[in-house]
């Protein structure tokens, strides 16, 4: 009888669902046992800080990342969102799943009906700068903590923003006041999609892993990331990197100037060729802000 794989995963509990969804699939698709190995990290322990000032993508993954390398999990399940652009050494992103609502959402009130001057809470920069773009008379707040957390943190006459990917695996939905367009709030690159890691030198689990990898969600997710990582920033920068329908959506925004931009890039299908696109767009997008 073959061991178990184990799964690191946050212990929040959207993280929890999102890597349940993953054992289930892994058990499916291999026959094998699955387990989970629940781990604590800065981002989950550190609520009081905001995300942008903690160095942003990283504080979620790392100690999942952890486990992994000194041997304590097979794999580790992450929100794609959260990893890092650069590849960490030592380990593959071996499978990413398919990809749910990738849209951002507002709880409390719509966006029309927000009040001159109204608040909305979000930990999120590149949220508040496209909000800000559509609707420059909003204050913002700060927001941080788990889905239940924030939902009880609604302000008063205002709205919170969180991705609808977040309360799909929940099955929590019926929270969602309006669903923003992907047109003029472009989501971050990898919303909505989870993505699994194993150890490089693990050819077995890595067979493994490919039995339930995405191949149209890698591809996209794949051309966002070659996106955010020519910028060379995470979350600390308002970015946002879409694709949907062989098209990538771009945003960038200088929070000292105040200057954004957005694009629509058509791609050709092709890994290589659209990862260059992605590339070449992302050098344009921090020419125009910069």
């Amino acid at each position: 009888m073959s061991t178990p794989l184990r799964i690191a995963t946050r212990a929040s509990r959207q993280a929890l669902a999102q890597s349940s969804a993953a054992a289930a699939a892994l058990r499916a698709a291999t026959g094998r046992e699955v387990e989970l190995v629940e781990v604590n990290t800065t981002g989950d322990i550190r609520v009081d800080v905001p995300l942008h000032t903690m160095g942003g993508q990283g504080v979620f993954v790392k100690e999942v990342q952890l486990a992994v390398l000194d041997g304590r999990a097979d794999l580790a399940a992450h929100s794609a969102k959260d990893l890092p652009s650069a590849p960490a050494d030592g380990l593959t992103i071996a499978a990413f799943t398919e990809r749910r609502d990738p849209r951002d959402a507002l709880i409390g009130s719509t966006l029309g009906d927000l009040a001159e001057g109204a608040t909305v809470a979000s930990g999120s920069v590149r949220r508040r700068a496209q909000l800000r773009r559509v609707r420059p008379d909003l204050a913002f707040a700060e927001l941080r903590g788990n889905i239940d957390t924030r939902l009880s943190k609604i302000p008063d006459g205002g709205a919170i923003v969180m991705a609808v990917a977040a309360l799909q695996i929940l099955e929590m939905t019926d929270r969602l006041t309006e669903t923003l367009g992907i047109d003029e709030f472009v989501p971050a690159v990898g919303q909505g999609c989870v993505a699994i890691e194993c150890r490089s030198d693990d050819a077995a689990t890595i067979a493994a892993l490919a039995m339930i990898d995405h191949a149209v969600t890698r591809h996209d997710v794949e051309v966002e990331r070659a996106f955010l990582a020519e910028l060379g920033s995470g979350c600390s920068l308002p970015v946002g990197g879409h694709v949907v329908d062989g098209v990538l959506r771009t945003f960038l925004a200088n929070l000292d100037s105040g200057v954004s931009v957005s694009d629509q890039i058509e791609l050709s299908g092709a890994v290589e060729a659209d990862v260059d696109l992605a590339r070449a767009a992302a050098a344009s997008a921090h020419g125009a802000v910069s």
